[in-house]
């Protein structure tokens, strides 16, 4: 038997060949997965490891620096306390003089509000008392005249009143006999209405009977023809006849209605004629009586007049007298609020320029005289003023606004030192300016600088200033002019030597 030998490799196909590459490379891909998710996984252990060494670090630090920062800070705090401590007493003691101070011109205040609450509640008094013994005078004056007006009154009071009873009777006496003849009339009417009522009612009745013998033979007929409309005009309107029927019975309603109205006006007009005969002739009957009280009225009125100008007239001079007194006193109350108002003000402003004082102005608020005794003496001997009794009380009432007048002149001073000291630093700007943009001028070089002249600027060993004259000009008193000479920059020689 032959040998076996080895099989030989079958060639492969493109195809089978193509799924072998892409076999080795899914195989290539997988591995490179798998040592990316190591090394991924690797690195991520490894930072979570760092961080927290770092965040462990980071506290240690933080604990160590926090002991450091204590006592820094702890030093710098007992430093402070140190300092407010300090300034706390020096505080205090500034509001303490202050304190006092102002307690020293709250005593002052009330004093001033005490001595003029005292003179105003005198004043007032005084104008109380005058006002009640004016007012009594007058009350006893419109007493007395009242009284006499009151028995004037009674008197003619009385004879009116008789004089209306006596005419009371008389028209009592007058509608009796005034009713008497109205009840005879009204019974011989009615009599008489009643006959012919009776007359009317027989013709009336046998008219009625042979009417309706007529009438039911005329009715009959029409009953039958009106029965077979009435069919028909029932079938076509059913709905009418309803509305026909609710309309009827409002109709019948308002007949009747309007048949007791005709009623009741004709009533109220035969008593509104009768009524009318009896007023013309009461109206007939008083127009005498009526003039004659006219005529008393008359009189009555024209002294009634007088009475009330002369009313009038006293309560005018007394209305005249109240408006008076109360403008005045008006007057008084709108100064006097003024003047509080102006006291208010004073304090307020008192207390915001207490805000802005030093401590020295706290705690010497009232300045002593910088005048000497010789000094005080020259300027009484200038102006020399005699103390009148006067004088001196109004002297007395102003002693109380000596440290006002002190400490308003004190900042009056000081406005017009800082008004002068302004205007000198005003004016040493004004030169530095000028002086700056000379400066400035001869440092740059615009249109404007080239139109001025500027020592500075030289083209071509020119300068732009004005060249004197060579004839030289005669100076007062024999002087020599001075000499002007050319001055060039060093820089400026040297650039166009080299």
């Amino acid at each position: 038997m032959p040998k076996k030998g080895k099989k030989a490799k079958v060639p492969l196909s493109d195809e089978e060949q193509l799924l072998l590459f892409q076999q080795k490379l899914l195989a290539e891909e997988e591995i490179a997965k798998k040592k990316e998710r190591l090394l991924s996984q690797f690195l991520k252990d490894k930072l979570a490891k760092e961080e927290r060494n770092s965040a462990l670090n980071l506290n240690k630090i933080n604990t160590q620096w926090r002991t450091v920062l204590r006592e820094v800070k702890t030093r710098e705090l007992l430093k402070d306390i140190e300092i407010l401590s300090q300034t706390f007493e020096r505080v205090v003691d500034c509001k303490n003089s202050v304190i006092k101070s102002l307690a020293k011109d709250l005593s002052e205040a009330e004093e001033q509000y005490a001595h003029a609450l005292r003179s105003h509640l005198h004043n007032i008094d005084q104008l109380l008392a005058l006002q009640r013994h004016r007012l009594s005078l007058l009350e006893e004056s419109y007493n007395m005249e009242l009284e006499t007006l009151t028995k004037e009154f009674e008197t003619e009071r009385k004879t009116i009143i008789d004089q209306h009873e006596k005419e009371i009777h008389y028209l009592q006496d007058v509608f009796m006999a005034m009713e008497q003849n109205y009840i005879d009339v009204e019974y011989e009417s009615k009599l008489e209405f009643q006959s012919m009522w009776d007359d009317l009612k027989n013709k009336n009745l046998e008219e009625k009977h042979f009417l309706r013998m007529q009438l039911e033979n005329m009715v009959e007929y029409l009953w039958k023809r009106f029965q077979d409309a009435l069919k028909n005009y029932t079938d076509a309107t059913d709905d009418r006849k309803i509305a026909f029927e609710t309309l009827k019975v409002k109709d019948e309603k308002s007949s009747k209605e309007i048949e007791a109205q005709m009623k009741k006006i004709q009533k109220l007009q035969d008593s509104i004629s009768v009524l009318k005969g009896k007023i013309l002739v009461h109206s007939r009957e008083s127009e005498d009586q009526n003039q004659y009280i006219r005529n008393d009225k008359e009189l009555v009125l024209v002294q009634l007049r007088k009475l009330k100008a002369q009313r009038t007239l006293a309560r005018g001079v007394s209305q005249e007298n109240l408006v008076k007194l109360t403008l005045e006193s008006n007057s008084t109350l709108k100064t006097l609020r003024k003047i509080v108002d102006k006291g208010e003000k004073i304090l307020k402003l008192a207390e915001i320029c207490r805000k802005f004082e030093t401590e020295e102005e706290k705690v010497l608020p009232f300045y002593s005289s910088i005048l000497t005794l010789e000094e005080q003496e020259e300027i009484e001997e200038n102006n020399p003023e005699e103390l009148t009794e006067e004088l001196a009380k109004v002297m007395v009432d102003y002693v109380g606004m000596d440290n006002f007048w002190k400490r308003y002149n004190k900042v009056k001073l000081e406005q017009l030192s800082l008004q002068r000291r302004k205007a000198q630093l005003i004016e040493i700007n004004r030169k530095l300016r000028v002086m700056l943009k000379q400066y400035l001028d001869g440092i740059s070089v615009s249109d404007e600088v080239l139109s001025q002249l500027n020592p500075l600027f030289i083209v071509n060993h020119r300068s732009n200033l004005p060249q004197p004259l060579s004839t030289p000009i005669a100076q007062p008193g024999g002087k020599k002019p001075p000499a002007t000479y050319n001055i060039i920059e060093a820089a400026h020689v040297i650039s166009h030597t080299l």
